[in-house]
């Protein structure tokens, strides 16, 4: 673990002239560099990325009084080891804000999620809810604007629901949360972390930093990871005592209600949409961490039913000639997909990208029964080839070569889904990969893919 400093309440005032270096120039780095010259101390920022800054790494000053490193950069990584090594304090940028927030708003108090799959539409409900209930918070974090600079507003927020990466939580030590969930633990970074066990370790970490733990009961990786006895569980089945369930055609609490006996509806079915399971997932977690800071039920199915999914998160673009052309660019990871490709029946499949070190094999043996055909694209389109090869050869498999730009790449996948696709079909973008070998994020290639889509379909 890096470097870091005990939480000291003269924090802030101990930062003004003081020498600092940010590691990383992405929006988290300019957010903690502002608010390191706010406080009145002497910031740098480096990034790997940008010319000439490996003179700076190389000329690190002797009188360097911290650093604060951008999530996403490994702990082995060169330019880290050779900064621990000069001794420098080394905090990750969660750290810091929890250092800034003890001292300038020390009765804020914090909540998170984390998980390979849901975090920022589950932490968005989280938002929804706190609307609903006319609360002072906000989402932050790994969505919407960096911890550091929710800490820091202008009009101090009296809760901050923030999703961690795995990254983030990796760096982190200092936060103590009123309450966490774990939504789920799927292959998903391995190449940042270096396996598997690694990655839900970090996922794990965040369990021992919080005063109440909610847990996804569905999911193995978790049961078999966590005492039963540990946290209060969530699932789609009837709930017992200490959870929250699904009866019916309703979510129930039994976890924050006043008497064991007591059960509690917290909404309707159809006060989520869309009322897929993973989705319905989502809500109880969200619910679960709305209750467990006392937000009442009224409002917290009020947040649930006012809630709208983000663009690019199973997003109907067409419904036409019994087709229907959906958005899910965000399902990066294999169990991101599969959750899509289990709500739905006769698909069309368009994935591929950077596979991050996941693989296809459960994916392709869990829903070969729902996939037609597979339209492949990018850097790793083999390995889920592969994965077909082995589990489900007869599916058929289409290869679209990259001719020039991405525009016309997803122009050219769509033209091959229409010559697929039947009535009764759903032609899903739902890739399990990332984006960046063929677009610049999961956000381009799913409006390339919807602007594609209405000007063909």
């Amino acid at each position: 673990m890096p470097n870091g400093l005990s939480p000291n309440m003269n924090f802030v005032s101990e930062l003004s002239g003081k020498n600092c270096l940010v590691v990383g120039a992405g929006v988290t780095g300019r957010a903690v560099h502002d608010a390191l010259l706010k406080f009145g101390a002497t910031s740098m920022i480096f990034d790997e990325k940008v010319a000439g800054d490996k003179d700076v790494i190389n000329k690190i000053p002797a009188s360097l009084d911290l650093v604060i490193v951008s999530p996403g950069w490994r702990i082995d990584h060169p330019v880290i080891v050779k900064l621990r090594a000069t001794g420098v304090a080394i905090l990750s940028e969660i750290d810091f804000a929890w250092q800034v927030k003890q001292v300038l708003v020390p009765k804020q108090r914090w909540i998170a999620l984390t998980g390979t799959n849901g975090k920022t539409t589950t932490i968005k409900m989280v938002e929804s809810i706190f609307k609903s209930a006319k609360i002072n918070g906000v989402a932050c974090g790994n969505v919407g604007q960096t911890v550091i600079a929710a800490v820091c507003a202008d009009k101090p927020f009296d809760y901050l629901a923030i999703e961690l990466s795995s990254f983030q939580i990796q760096w982190s030590d200092l936060p103590r949360y009123e309450s966490v969930v774990l939504l789920n633990i799927a292959e998903d970074h391995i190449d940042w972390h270096g396996s598997f066990e690694n990655y839900a370790a970090s996922k794990l970490k965040l369990l021992k930093q919080a005063n109440k733990v909610i847990l996804n009961k569905a999911d193995p990786e978790i049961v078999n990871r966590v005492g039963k006895d540990s946290a209060v569980w969530f699932s789609l089945t009837t709930p017992t005592v200490g959870e929250l369930g699904v009866v019916e055609n309703l979510l129930i609490d039994r976890a924050f209600s006043t008497t064991t006996d007591e059960a509690n509806e917290i909404a309707e079915l159809v006060d989520i949409s869309p009322t897929v399971p993973h989705n319905i997932s989502n809500a109880l977690a969200a619910a679960a961490l709305a209750l467990s800071i006392g937000i009442k039920y009224e409002y917290v199915k009020a947040g649930l039913k006012n809630f709208a999914t983000d663009h690019h998160r199973m997003e109907l673009i067409v419904s036409k000639d019994e087709i229907n052309w959906i958005d899910d660019s965000k399902a990066t990871n294999p169990h991101a997909a599969t959750a899509s490709l289990l709500s739905n029946f006769k698909v069309i499949w368009i994935a591929g990208g950077l596979a991050k070190g996941a693989s296809m094999g459960e994916l392709v043996t869990r829903c070969a029964s729902r996939i037609k055909a597979v339209i492949l694209i990018g850097q790793d389109r083999e390995l889920i080839a592969s994965a077909f090869a082995e589990h489900s050869a007869a599916t058929e498999l289409v290869r679209v070569e990259q001719i020039s730009d991405a525009k016309t790449l997803m122009s050219d996948v769509v033209k091959v889904a229409i010559k697929l696709a039947k009535p009764g079909d759903t032609v899903l973008l739902a890739p399990a990969c990332a984006s960046m070998d063929q677009f610049d994020s999961y956000v381009q290639r799913g409006e390339l893919f919807a602007e594609a889509v209405k000007a063909q379909v």
